[in-house]
């Protein structure tokens, strides 16, 4: 389909992301892969289809089917009270009340827990244990893990709550969280080349993507390192996480070499809750996946530093695609290159439209470029990072505000800036405060 691949390398080039890697399956067999693009920016090596890519969140639906291979086994309940089997760490108190979390709601991210995501470790860094990651304990980079919502009540996606799991799973196995995947998943979905390894060990450096920020350039190290195995750990190809997809389709149908019971796949792939809307109409969280309103589609996206990806699958059509994209832009490059190919493929129902980023205009952010004061108190200097803004307050390093559209920009605090009548206005915590120029 050289049609799709222009299309992508014309995307990747507008974008600023180096490169992408693709495979579209249907009828229990892959139908065709596809690369475009180099595998680090500047340097010779393009993307191969065997290319290494951090899978970052389509890591929770394939820790997930492990978790429902241990509930088919009678190990695990899935309403039962997580803490009645966690050993090594419990989920805590919130002030007097002892919050019951069952592995359903993990699942299905309405457990109410904090920690929505992982930023990575630099090269360099020191790597937590997973206790330590649940405990928001040095060296860990993010809060402690806590419940601070009714679980079960609503849809919140957190992180912290696969992290919970992953514990479980070693606690109640007595097995690593890397080796059992590898025996639950990967190697009975024949995927030799996926790999929950953190950090990733030297001898497979040549083969992996480098990671990108938003202007296409190299992280320092190549990569961030995640600890935080089931939530954002897996090393990949698309192919493999087509395997993936097409194992689900098969256990979903019943084959004979199924990896989970019929009742415990429908619950997988029914609704359990309403949840925020994912590339190609997913509106509702099964187990691990989201699906959409008729539970036809399943898939999961991901966005790790300088990776960004997305798998695709109709549960009974058998069709499906994976992208995966070596660059923080690489969202766009993955939404138009699902529209292309469900074009190209004929695939029932699928969203045709992709919603261009709004991007803030070159004299807007030249503008914004200063010293200003917060509600005429803290001093704080902005310049600007691509299509973003680098914003230093006083006594603080730099903070990395990203567009959210032509007029706000956001940091990963929640923290917005937006640009209203000629000024800036900063938003926290419902506050808005006038950011004056000096």
């Amino acid at each position: 389909m050289d049609v799709l691949r222009d299309e992508i390398e014309t995307d990747l080039e507008e974008f600023k992301v180096p490169g992408a890697s693709w495979a579209v399956f249907e009828d229990g067999g892959i139908r065709q892969t596809g690369t475009a693009g180099l595998a680090e920016a500047g340097a010779p090596a393009a993307v191969t289809p065997d290319t290494l890519f951090q899978a970052a969140s389509i890591s929770k639906p394939v820790a997930v089917l492990a978790m429902l291979r241990l509930v088919d086994r009678g190990l695990l309940d899935l309403d039962e009270d997580v803490n009645r089997k966690l050993t090594s760490w419990q989920v805590p108190r919130t002030g007097y009340w002892q919050p019951v979390v069952t592995l359903r709601q993990l699942a299905s991210h309405s457990a109410g827990l904090t920690v929505h995501g992982f930023p990575g470790y630099r090269h360099d860094d020191a790597l937590p244990t997973t206790v330590q990651i649940l405990d928001g304990v040095r060296p860990t980079n993010t809060f402690g893990v806590r419940v601070d919502l009714i679980p079960g009540t609503q849809f919140r996606y957190a992180g912290g709550g696969t992290i919970v799991m992953q514990q479980l799973l070693e606690d109640v196995t007595g097995t690593p969280f890397r080796e059992l995947v590898r025996e639950l998943v990967l190697e009975p979905f024949g995927m030799s080349d996926s790999d929950y390894v953190q950090p990733l060990p030297p001898e497979l450096h040549a083969r992996a993507a480098t990671a990108h920020d938003e202007l296409g350039c190299p992280l320092d190290g190549r990569w961030h390192a995640y600890p935080e195995l089931a939530a954002a750990g897996l090393w990949t190809t698309p192919t493999d996480l087509a395997k993936l997809a097409i194992g689900v389709q098969r256990t979903y149908a019943g084959t004979d070499d199924a990896l989970l019971s019929p009742q415990l796949v429908r619950q997988m792939l029914t609704s359990q809750i309403t949840a925020s809307q994912r590339i190609g109409g997913l509106g509702h969280l099964g187990l691990g996946f989201f699906l959409d309103d008729t539970g036809q589609r399943f898939g999961h996206s991901g966005g790790n530093a300088g990776f960004r990806c997305h798998l695709l699958a109709y549960r009974d059509t058998g069709q499906g695609a994976v992208v995966m994209t070596n660059g923080d832009n690489g969202s766009w490059v993955v939404m138009r290159a699902f529209a292309a190919i469900a074009s190209t493929y004929s695939w029932e129902g699928y969203p045709q439209d992709v919603e261009l980023p709004d991007l803030p205009a070159d004299e807007v952010l030249a503008d914004l470029v200063g010293s200003y004061r917060l509600d005429g108190r803290m001093a704080f200097t902005i310049e600007r990072r691509g299509s973003g803004l680098e914003v230093t307050f006083d006594g603080q390093p730099p903070l990395r505000f990203m567009p959210r559209s032509a007029t706000r920009f956001v940091v990963g605090t929640g923290t917005e800036l937006e640009v209203r009548d000629g000024g800036l206005v900063f938003h926290q915590e419902g506050a808005e405060l006038v950011c004056t120029r000096e």
